[in-house]
């Protein structure tokens, strides 16, 4: 008795392959997750492998596409945080996240400021967009300033001035990595020195 494949060899004998016609196939579009589908992900991912501290909760407080954003925490002089609303400090990295989905978002803006402490950065730009047009307004936007209220390496944000962004961008104040902090401790130290030898 012939086996499964034998059968199925002789009933294919006299088939012949179709030639490619050099036609172009047309792939159905991938369809973009919606926001639940990438909450829900952001939620089913497995916490002892993600090291990343920034949160991803279901809702944060919505912030509206042309609100004004700041924060000061702790520990920061008013004169600082003034300069940093008036844009004085210039951006010394710009992170651009428009068209960026929301994971995505939230893992950029975290390397983003890990390698801005890293290297001493103090004052850095994230361009969020304002997402006027997004199907939720101000969406990626609302998350950013949760992000960057959470971090612990964040010292002070602010909406940009108006010629830099308005409110689509914020400047952050990054904490100082403790190089820098001993470098600024060594130059207090020797100017006070200057200071009484005078």
């Amino acid at each position: 008795m012939a086996s499964d494949d034998d059968l199925f060899r002789q009933e294919m004998a006299d088939v012949t392959p179709i030639k490619p016609d050099n036609r172009v196939q047309e792939r159905t579009p991938r369809r973009e997750p919606s926001i639940r589908e990438q909450l829900r992900r952001a939620a089913a991912v497995d916490d002892r492998k993600d090291r990343n501290p920034l949160t991803v909760p279901e809702q944060v407080p919505p912030v509206g596409p042309l609100d004004i954003v700041g924060l000061k925490k702790d520990g920061v002089q008013e004169g600082v945080y003034r300069k940093l609303r008036l844009g004085k400090y210039e951006a010394q990295d710009v992170l651009d996240l428009h068209r960026v989905r929301l994971m995505d978002a939230r893992n950029l803006v975290q390397q983003f400021l890990e390698n801005a402490h890293n290297n001493g950065m103090r004052t850095v730009l994230i361009s969020h967009g304002k997402g006027l047009h997004s199907e939720r307004p101000g969406f990626l936007k609302s998350y950013v300033m949760h992000w960057l209220e959470e971090s612990y390496l964040v010292l002070a944000f602010h909406s940009t001035p108006a010629n830099r962004g308005g409110s689509g961008a914020t400047q952050v104040l990054v904490r100082k990595n403790g190089q820098a902090r001993q470098r600024n401790r060594e130059f207090f130290i020797e100017a006070g020195k200057n200071n009484r030898n005078r």
